[in-house]
């Protein structure tokens, strides 16, 4: 088993539902492990502001998958959530993006682990801080520390 932790967004049709839905839906895959996830933040888009503000959490997977099957698994969640691809940051249904997983570092066509934006977006490093607060980034830093020196402007957890 490795540890994977992979960020989960939406902004449309019942966002807060649809990450919750889409926890579940990882939690029951028998390829994959749902062992914390974070609480779900509200967060401003980032790129194409012109859209309503997404819901995000970040799950903490153990599996046997490989990073592409893994890859694979978020990508076909997405589908069954109805996803379509548009343009870049546009608004969507169901997010998943696999962030980093234990022993791997990829750079191919379909795949960068670990996720090369990841370290910049608040939406991603505090929910990452709150379930990992001591995994090591790879600027060597802990996901709290990094967490800590981004701006939290607007970013705020959701109170279930």
């Amino acid at each position: 088993m490795t540890r994977a932790f992979v960020a989960l967004g939406s902004n449309l049709d019942s966002p807060a539902e649809r990450v919750r839905s889409a926890l579940n839906r990882l939690a029951s895959d028998s390829g994959l492990g749902l062992v914390a996830h974070s609480s779900l933040y509200r967060t401003a888009p980032v790129g194409y502001l012109d859209q309503p503000d997404f819901v995000n959490a970040v799950a903490w997977l153990d599996t046997l998958l490989a990073p592409h099957a893994l890859l694979e698994r978020l990508l076909a969640l997405e589908t069954e959530a109805g996803r379509v691809r548009t343009f870049r940051n546009a608004p969507r249904r169901l997010d998943l993006d696999l962030l980093w997983q234990e022993g791997y570092v990829i750079a191919d066509r379909t795949l960068t682990l670990p996720h090369p934006r990841m370290l910049e977006r608040a939406f991603v490093m505090v929910p990452l801080a709150q379930i990992a607060p001591d995994l090591v980034m790879p600027n060597g830093r802990t996901a709290r520390e990094v967490a800590n020196d981004l701006a939290h402007d607007g970013i705020e957890a959701i109170l279930d």
